[in-house]
């Protein structure tokens, strides 16, 4: 288990990368950080590593204060983002560097790194060095290295990025079944909220090194906490409308829906909805968003529908096939929504449209 209490990290110059960061991790389980670039998630890693100092607060790992302790002596292993292998050690010589320098015996330390490479399908490949490996072959060296040791906790640093889309979607199967059969704690920082949904137990969104909300992929996903956090999740974004609210009715973009308990007219209120959770009308409707087709994305599968209204632009994503021409008249219908009062989630409402 990995504890964290007021984590703070100031850089010179008063940068707060951390802002009282608290946050406990269970054992074995898998955790994501996300985040835009600067967000903090990287410092966050390092310092649990312990290549960072934290100004205050403190780290635990597996029940001991390990704010204090060197990288070595915490137990856990970092895969970077740029994998960091040796390109002077072949394959064998990487995975087992840390035995080394645990002074594990050489027969041993090579005896153990033929049999994590044979777990990772790197048997054919022990005797090349980095320079002759993909990215992908590169990759899991740098796991194969970090799972010789038998860490309590893996920390992962983006790294997936290096790859290209077909290799990192293996790579991530690859690495969800991995985690779950060595059952090791694990922290994975991200930028990518599809790679953090697909593998995670629990994520942590962060933003100007606070966690604005943690919970689990279909939490994060339907239940996205503050605007950020629901623009910021979602292959494609959520839409978000200003809406005004009156005694009749909540005013959204052309379309008319109940007023949900709580508000009041004058709110200052913003309609969410996931561009999955509509689909299109043929015919004028009140709870409808009218506009005109103005771009269609082929996604393979589905399309991406962008009408554009008097006010604002709304996307929807409908089935391959069922897509409108461009310029004709269209309405959308929602249902599903997230009602945020300010930048708070206020209400979620499940509409029963046809």
């Amino acid at each position: 288990m990995i504890s964290l209490h007021g984590l703070t990290k100031v850089f010179p110059g008063g940068v707060r990368a951390l802002d009282g960061i608290e946050l406990t991790i269970a054992d074995g389980e898998f955790f994501a950080l996300l985040g835009p670039s600067g967000c903090g998630k990287t410092t966050l890693l390092r310092t649990i590593a312990g290549l960072e100092t934290p100004t205050a607060g403190s780290v635990r790992i597996d029940g001991r204060d390990a704010t204090a302790l060197p990288p070595g002596d915490r137990d856990v292993a970092m895969v970077f983002q740029d994998y960091a292998i040796f390109p002077h050690m072949d394959v064998t010589a990487n995975i087992a560097y840390p035995l080394r320098i645990k002074k594990v015996p050489r027969a041993q330390r090579t005896a153990k790194a033929a049999e994590v490479a044979a777990r990772l399908s790197l048997t054919a490949l022990l005797h090349r060095r980095p320079g002759e490996l993909s990215g992908g072959q590169q990759q899991r060296v740098a796991l194969a290295r970090a799972i010789a040791c038998h860490p309590a906790a893996f920390l992962f640093d983006e790294p997936l990025s290096n790859l290209d889309a077909r290799l990192r979607l293996e790579a991530r199967t690859f690495l969800k079944r991995l985690q779950r059969e060595l059952a090791v704690t694990t922290v994975f920082v991200t930028h990518d909220q599809a790679e953090a949904l697909a593998l995670a137990d629990r994520i942590a969104v962060m933003s100007q090194g606070r966690m604005i909300q943690i919970g689990t992929p279909a939490d994060i996903f339907h239940r996205p906490g503050t605007t950020f956090v629901a623009s910021f999740i979602g292959s494609t974004p959520m839409n978000l409308l200003p809406a005004d609210v009156t005694p009749a009715a909540l005013h959204v973009a052309g379309a008319a829906f109940p007023v949900p308990p709580g508000l009041a007219p004058g709110d200052h209120i913003t309609y969410g909805v996931r561009p999955e959770y509509m689909h299109l009308s043929p015919t004028p409707r009140p709870d409808a968003f009218p506009g005109t087709v103005s771009v269609l994305e082929n996604l393979g599968t589905h399309t991406l529908v962008t009408l554009e209204t008097p006010e604002t632009l709304i996307q929807l994503v409908v089935p391959e096939g069922d897509e409108p021409p461009t310029g004709t008249q269209a309405w959308a219908v929602p249902r599903r929504s997230l009602i945020y009062r300010g930048e708070t989630l206020h209400a979620s409402e499940n509409h029963q449209s046809g």
